[in-house]
């Protein structure tokens, strides 16, 4: 059925208006909520037309009426988690202090979906999505008010690190969840002698230390 879609003057699902609902419980939004939770439950390799549409009780024709392609699926499930980061106020006086804010909401949310991390970077054109337009567009505020000559590059050098580190930390976190223990008890059986007592906290402290050495090398830009 997905040949049937005609293709769009750009590959990506935001080019193109939703469908009509084919069934009344049934559309864009309720199948975007459903593959989010089906990632959340049972992570990216499980992830299939077939599979979501026995979630939804719903034939394959019906999800082809609102996306076309498992690609496009992604893009709106990528996008629709980004809601969820915080955005700090656009008028925020220490951009340093808003920036930071972003960042550790932007780790949280992935954190929450570990399988975001992953796919961010090859979800098609998911940067086209209202959400991360947004969490861009605010970045561009801030970077803009401080004065920075070149906004976009300075975007691109947090994206990077945040993404970076958090794509380390999820495949981290997930490995520990497979293992059936805590995060303290699977440090303790491969390092004895080593003493996480806090390892969420020692993972917080890593991702402030070197955020904050990245906006210390983007001071010194500013500073020129």
């Amino acid at each position: 059925m997905a040949g049937t879609v005609k293709a769009n003057p750009i590959p990506s699902v935001w080019a193109r208006p939703p469908a009509a609902p084919s069934q009344p419980a049934l559309s864009r939004a309720v199948i975007v909520r459903e593959t989010i939770a089906m990632l959340d439950e049972e992570g990216i390799d499980a992830l299939s037309m077939r599979k979501l549409g026995a979630r939804l009780n719903a034939g394959a024709a019906s999800l082809y009426r609102h996306v076309a392609l498992k690609d496009e699926l992604m893009e709106l499930a990528v996008d629709e988690v980004l809601a969820e980061i915080a955005l700090p106020a656009a008028d925020s006086p220490d951009w340093r202090a808003a920036v930071t804010e972003l960042a550790v909401s932007f780790r949280a949310t992935t954190l929450r979906h570990p399988w975001m991390c992953g796919v961010l970077g090859r979800a098609g054109l998911a940067h086209l999505g209202p959400n991360l337009t947004a969490v861009s567009e605010r970045l561009s505020v801030l970077f803009s008010a401080a004065g920075f000559p070149e906004p976009l590059g300075a975007i691109d050098v947090v994206y990077s690190y945040v993404i970076g580190v958090t794509t380390t930390e999820s495949a981290w976190l997930t490995t520990v969840a497979r293992s059936g223990q805590t995060e303290a008890e699977f440090i303790a059986r491969l390092a004895p002698a080593a003493q996480a007592t806090d390892p969420d906290g020692i993972r917080e402290e890593k991702f402030a230390y070197g955020l904050g050495v990245v906006l210390d090398g983007l001071s010194l830009r500013l500073s020129r």
